[in-house]
């Protein structure tokens, strides 16, 4: 694999990265309409890399068979107008299987969640990432970081032994921790997202982020983009106005551990009359009161 192809990919990481929701139809099957609809809408309104099977998207509710069909829907629908970051991970072989069924419908590159598992090693952490990144060699990998526990240190040892790791998805709730992180892994090696959407994003870029993950974007995809641009030209000022207009959305997602963060995203897309908003178990849909919160705001950004 060229290194210029994987400079293609690097430049698409540094951008909005939209997590896509994964509507549902009343009889509890994912909304392919719906679905595609969506994905036109942040087409059209700029976004560039899209993460089919994110947690947006809901991947832990979702069968086999449809994450395969929300990866290959994202894929017809996007063509050739947006990079494609596909989310694998559970154990090892379903890893892989998606990854590699990523890559046989034209997907650029995988982004491998969070092990799942009550016992994590950093070597293990290793192991993991590894066996997935050396069976798509073709594609570009982004590893999503959500272990504080994890060394700068092992990931430089991951991409040692696989150079497609070529970004990293890093969602650790701490500047400071990211700020050390990345320099112990190599800040100029990889692109590094800010992997807590745009409440994090100002002071993720400060210390070298180059792009940002959004479900918000799903939502108001101008919002999202206005504060990328402002933080591309240095105007932290211009991002923190962002920051503040979209501040009590993201608290209403992050409130009692991220309990409501897809479902916060279903009620303003359902509000616009864009999808229903149903959510699976584990997550469950709002009280009648944060409903309204919710479409106030989302009327206001679409305005």
């Amino acid at each position: 694999m060229s290194s210029v192809t994987f400079e293609t990919q690097r430049a698409a990481l540094a951008d909005v990265v939209a997590i896509p929701v994964t509507p549902f139809a009343e009889d509890g099957t994912v909304d392919q309409d719906a679905h595609r609809a969506l994905l036109r809408r942040l087409l059209e309104g700029g976004i560039r890399i899209l993460t089919p099977n994110g947690n947006t998207g809901e991947f832990y509710a979702l069968s086999p068979e449809e994450r395969r069909l929300v990866t290959e829907s994202t894929i017809e629908e996007a063509g050739d107008r947006a990079a494609i970051l596909v989310g694998v991970g559970h154990d090892v072989p379903t890893a892989v299987a998606s990854a590699r069924h990523a890559r046989e419908h034209g997907a650029q590159m995988v982004m491998v969640h969070q092990p799942v598992h009550p016992y994590v090693s950093q070597g293990g952490w290793v192991d993991y990432h590894r066996a997935i990144a050396e069976a798509v060699p073709e594609l570009g990998v982004v590893p999503y970081i959500r272990n504080a526990q994890l060394t700068g240190a092992r990931l430089a040892e991951l991409a040692d032994a696989c150079p497609n790791v070529i970004g990293v998805k890093y969602a650790v709730p701490d500047a400071a921790r990211f700020a050390a992180f990345a320099r112990d892994a190599g800040l100029d090696r990889f692109v590094w997202v800010a992997g807590l959407a745009e409440p994090y994003a100002p002071s993720y870029f400060s210390a070298g982020a180059t792009g940002f993950t959004s479900g918000l974007v799903n939502v108001a995809p101008s919002v999202s983009l206005n504060m990328i641009e402002a933080l591309r030209s240095g105007d932290y000022p211009a991002a923190m106005k962002v920051w503040e207009q979209i501040r009590r959305f993201e608290e209403l997602r992050a409130a009692n551990g991220s309990a409501d963060n897809v479902t916060v995203v279903k009620e303003a897309l359902a509000s616009l009359g864009l999808c229903r908003r149903d959510v699976r178990p584990p997550s469950s849909t709002l009280s009648e009161e944060v409903r309204a919160e919710v479409a106030a705001m989302a009327a206001g950004w679409s305005t």
